[in-house]
């Protein structure tokens, strides 16, 4: 099992929503290493859940449901999408403060490369970040 993370602005859609719906088509990236990233999920995959925005901090676990597939409002046929439903949400969220101040998390790529909305992370990476919300 591979672990990642995603971003999304909570206004737009937020994990509430995604436990609401129980699982969502997660479309509208647009950029190629996101995609190349949604490209790599496999089923049962976990996917963490960060807010960007205002509030910078991870919320909940997802999990692939159903790997990539051609986005279909996508007419030029580069896009993919997958399928995530909800695992939990967290009791106790991580924020972007504690994952700067943590040294086993410095080379997470939610601080390399902070634009990018998809992201692999590693099983360290995704226990480390796990361990803040016990």
């Amino acid at each position: 099992m591979s672990h990642y993370l995603i971003k999304t602005e909570p206004e737009e859609y937020s994990f509430d929503d995604l436990l609401i719906e129980k699982k969502v088509i997660w479309d509208g990236v647009r950029n190629y290493q996101a995609r190349n990233n949604l490209k790599l999920m496999k089923l049962g995959d976990l996917v963490l859940v960060y807010h960007s925005g205002k509030t910078k901090e991870i919320v909940g676990i997802a999990k692939v449901i159903k790997e990539h597939y051609q986005d279909p409002k996508d007419k030029t046929n580069i896009w993919v999408v997958v399928e995530l439903a909800p695992v939990r949400k967290l009791t106790k969220t991580v924020t972007l403060e504690q994952i700067k101040k943590e040294k086993l998390l410095s080379n997470l790529p939610l601080l390399k490369q902070s634009r990018l909305s998809v992201m692999p992370i590693t099983k360290q990476e995704y226990e480390v970040i796990m361990s803040f919300h016990k």
